[in-house]
């Protein structure tokens, strides 16, 4: 372990698990049971917010435990169409609203990172970021959407779809990061946690 020591993730996402460790990052999972309602009405408002709010609740236990030498990531991603913000639909129902606002046209993703970094010895900083990507769909018919949605994939996911999973066949285009659609933006991630210290990754697998 290096000076920052442990990356705890506060997620149990596996597709936030599957990016760090294409990435090289050694992690552990500490899912986080933040609160996630909240006032905000912007979208890159509402993810930074949710992201340091999961970060800060698994801050809180580890202080609890008297640990030390650790960074957490926490993270939230969201859907924005028109004013919207799209989190993971209630049910089948609001899956279906979802995707027919979204098919044939395109939409914007943001993903919101919180890292509290706590190196031994040291008082507690949180470095917060979020990332946007467009996403343009293909018309999709009431029939494609319907099936779609009852393969259960939408259910957890942020505007009812998975662009890694069965939904790729309506994507059209992807203007940005494609990894923030996913749900971490592990490019920028990686580039943070270097700024944070001094070119070494924490928990970097060599």
């Amino acid at each position: 372990m290096n000076r920052i020591g442990r990356v705890i993730l506060a997620s149990a996402s596996p597709r936030r698990k599957e990016l760090l460790e294409q990435i090289g990052i050694a992690y552990e999972t500490m899912p986080s049971g933040a609160d996630e309602n909240t006032e905000k009405q912007q979208p890159e408002d509402v993810v930074l917010e949710l992201s340091l709010r999961k970060a800060s609740d698994i801050h809180v236990r580890l202080e609890e435990k008297g640990e030390d030498g650790y960074t957490v990531i926490g993270a939230d991603t969201v859907v924005s169409f028109q004013g919207e913000v799209m989190g993971k639909p209630k049910d089948e129902e609001d899956a279906r609203r979802m995707l027919g606002m979204l098919q044939g046209n395109t939409h914007q993703v943001y993903t919101g990172v919180a890292l509290c970094i706590k190196k031994r010895g040291k008082p507690v900083r949180f470095r917060t970021f979020y990332e946007k990507t467009d996403v343009s769909m293909y018309p999709m018919s009431e029939e494609e959407i319907r099936d779609y949605v009852a393969t259960g994939e939408p259910m957890d996911k942020a505007g009812a779809y998975a662009v890694q999973g069965g939904c790729a066949a309506y994507i059209q285009g992807i203007c940005g990061d494609y990894n923030n659609v996913v749900g971490l933006p592990v490019g920028r991630l990686w580039q943070e946690l270097k700024i944070e210290d001094n070119g070494n990754i924490p928990g970097m697998e060599g």
